[in-house]
C-alpha cells in the first residue's frame, strides 16, 4: 500500500470531494469510512477512468451520503517513481 491521507467530509460534500480527488489524478484508490470508522465503500482507480464508467460510483456515494452526515476518505497515493540514481522523481 502507497502513502495515505484521511480526510473529515460531510455527506453533503462527499460526492464533490471524491471528484476532486479523482481529478487531481495521484490517487491508487479511495474508501469511504463511515463516522464509526467501518469501510463502507472502496473505490479503485485504475489509469484511464472515464467519466461515463465512474458515474455509477458517483450515484452510489450520493445514496450513501444521505445515510449519515460525516464520513472519512482514505486516499492511498501512488507512489513517486524512484529514478536510477535513487533519487524520488515526478511521473512524466
Amino acid at each position: 500500500m502507497g502513502p495515505t491521507e484521511e480526510f473529515k467530509v460531510s455527506g453533503e460534500r462527499l460526492v464533490d470531494r471524491v471528484k476532486e480527488l479523482v481529478k487531481e489524478g495521484n490517487a491508487r484508490r479511495i474508501i469511504v469510512k463511515n463516522a464509526e470508522g467501518h469501510t463502507i465503500m472502496e473505490i479503485p482507480l485504475t489509469v484511464g477512468i472515464a467519466g461515463a464508467m465512474f458515474l455509477p460510483v458517483l450515484v452510489a456515494l450520493g445514496s450513501i451520503a444521505a445515510l449519515a452526515s460525516h464520513y472519512t476518505l482514505v486516499v492511498e497515493k501512488k507512489e513517486a517513481p524512484i529514478t536510477p540514481a535513487g533519487e524520488i522523481g515526478t511521473r512524466p
